[in-house]
């Protein structure tokens, strides 16, 4: 069965679709392409989650839950066809005469498709990276969900696990040559694929399928469990024992890789080199500001204490004199809370963006299932979803010594708690995601840009700062710069690991010593970087689009730039990459100003 959705997108895609003056001619020419590509997203979409039925069930999307993707040579093919099946269909279609929205999608499949059969057949992650087969979420987001009864789900689950052993068999022939880092990466992530399985056979016992269903569901439950041990054993045995650390290869994929990557990753107006020498140029003007603000405030806040002539250690140890000022341990989620109407207070009392107040954010103490590491952040609900709540989930601190509890108090204390709250909710990512679900676009909302999303995220610290939230307090501008080098720093390292060899040790010192970052933290950023490629690049490059378009357009408008009418008109686009966004807004001449 089709989905509701599918059909509303087709319509309202249609209707959105323009209707320029001029020959009439042109306005059926632009009609019909408009036509024939909300037809062409609906197709694509639903042989998307045919090829990828794990990705459709994170998404929401429940009718391929029985199947599991064995990722053998005959797959790849498929994979390959699917991509250019469509490239061709594309083709047929001029973009140019497609709305703005459709544009924009246009250019997402088209670089999704580009993408996908480059990861196939040039990254080649799936022969090096062992962690890339893992049953743990597949399995996961079916046996969490709510969307359909129990006794359905675990049908499906039943179903789906007489594929895992095919599907480990396929991981083992595939891999060569692996990375040391992944190898182990893998065989961590697969054990812990074993409390996944345990987790199938204690909801068995709460479902009311008959003791016959129960008792095969069981018996491919034990089949899994073997097939996840033995690609365990397979990588801990013959695998790792054989991976030494000069001849095996590298974590680092090298520049060609990593500038392929960041073309279809991020989508940037930029090359990854020109974001990262920009990134270095950001670094020394944030640590120039930093010992200004320290200067300003070293009198009133540590007294005739001699200031340090190293100038970063004259900024770390203001850091940690206010980094004392933070909320209790017991008054994390109370605070987060309260602060969310006088974020709101603020953005309507300057009028920088509507908010729509029929789409308010939750705040809760993050579920139990959720729980594993202190922090906040947005949990929102799929694109087959829209309507329901969107969470700011806040950790708790319950577990913690009072030790630990300080240490993770002073990181996000009074000043970075609120920046962390701007990027995280309003007007960051809650927000964005409220506009992006305004699109008829489900192309937009499965395939979003990360960089414009982070991107977005980055800019609302900045954008409210400037215009004047904290009372322009140089304490609150000093952490402002703080959270701020994180991004300019992540970008830093994720370009010189992978590109430059640069050492762990000259890692650590860059973020210890000229981020001011703890220890713990930096090890495990150089554990994230050694790991993941170019995604680290995504808040630094989505923020520089962002903030250099506004400028831009802020030029060409002059008198008559708005700054709310910007951000909106921004994020009228959805989640498409920022690259494609500034593209259209420099085509209309209100995209910041008074209509003419």
């Amino acid at each position: 069965m089709k989905s509701i959705y599918y059909t509303t997108f087709m319509i309202l895609t249609v209707l959105l679709s323009g209707c320029n003056s001029g020959e009439k001619k042109t306005t059926d020419s632009t009609n019909n392409d408009n036509e024939k590509f909300a037809k062409l997203s609906e197709q694509f979409i639903e042989a998307l989650w045919k090829l990828n039925p794990g990705w459709a069930s994170s998404q929401g999307y429940h009718k391929y839950d029985s199947v599991l993707v064995v990722n053998d040579e005959g797959h790849r093919k498929e994979e390959i066809a699917f991509c250019e099946r469509f490239s061709d269909s594309l083709k047929k279609i001029d973009q140019k005469s497609l709305s703005p929205n459709n544009q924009t999608d246009y250019f997402l499949i088209e670089n999704q498709l580009n993408s996908a059969k480059w990861y196939t057949t040039t990254f080649k992650s799936w022969e090096w990276n062992p962690s890339d087969y893992n049953i743990s979420s597949q399995f996961d987001n079916i046996l969490e969900g709510t969307y359909a009864p129990l006794d359905e789900r675990m049908k499906n689950i039943g179903i789906k696990l007489l594929k895992v052993d095919a599907y480990y068999k396929a991981g083992m022939a595939n891999i060569k040559n692996p990375t040391i880092v992944h190898t182990n990466l893998g065989i961590k992530q697969n054990k812990g694929a074993i409390s996944v399985l345990e987790s199938i056979e204690d909801s068995l016992t709460k479902c009311g399928l008959k003791s016959e269903e129960k008792d095969a569901i069981k018996k491919n439950i034990a089949a899994a469990k073997k097939s996840v041990n033995s690609y365990v054993d397979f990588l801990e045995k013959d695998v790792l024992p054989k991976l030494d650390e000069k001849t095996a290869r590298s974590f680092r994929i090298g520049k060609d890789l990593f500038e392929a990557k960041f073309k279809y990753d991020i989508v940037s107006q930029y090359p990854a080199e020109e974001i990262y020498k920009r990134a270095l140029q950001r670094k020394g003007e944030i640590q120039h500001e930093m010992m200004k603000l320290t200067r300003q405030l070293w009198n009133e806040q540590m007294g005739k204490e001699a200031m340090p002539v190293d100038s970063l250690q004259a900024v770390r140890k203001m850091i940690d004199k206010l980094s004392l000022k933070h909320v209790h341990r017991d008054s994390l989620l109370t605070a987060i809370k309260k602060q969310m109407p006088e974020l709101t207070d603020f953005i309507n009392k300057k009028n920088l963006i509507y908010l729509d107040p029929k789409k308010p954010l939750v705040v809760r103490e993050t579920p139990v299932y959720q729980q594993g590491v202190a922090g906040a952040g947005i949990d929102a609900p799929g694109p087959y979803d829209k309507e329901a709540n969107t969470y700011y989930n806040v950790t708790p601190l319950t577990n913690y010594t009072a030790e630990k509890a300080e240490s993770y108090l002073r990181e996000y204390n009074w000043y970075l708690m609120q920046i962390l709250n701007i990027h995280e909710a309003i007007p960051g990512h809650y927000t964005q995601l409220i506009y992006s679900n305004q699109s008829p676009s489900l192309v937009k909302s499965i395939l979003g840009n990360g960089a414009m999303v982070e991107g977005w995220a980055v800019y609302s610290e900045r954008m409210m700062l400037e215009e004047g939230y904290g009372n322009n307090d140089p304490a609150m501008w000093l952490f402002y710069y703080k959270w701020h080098l994180r991004s300019v720093c992540n970008t830093i390292l994720d370009y010189s690991i992978h590109t430059l060899n640069m050492s762990k040790e000259d890692a650590l010192h860059l973020l210890i010593d000229e981020a001011f970052q703890q220890k713990a933290e930096a090890e495990e950023k150089y554990n994230r970087v050694s790991l993941t490629q170019v995604q680290l690049c995504s808040y630094f490059t989505g923020f520089t689009e962002i903030y250099d378009l506004r400028n831009e357009i802020r030029k060409k408008e002059g008198d008559k730039f708005n700054l709310k009418k910007f951000h909106e008109k921004f994020l009228s686009y959805g989640s498409a990459p920022v690259k494609y966004i500034r593209e259209l807004m420099l085509k209309d001449e209100t995209a910041g100003g008074e209509k003419k």
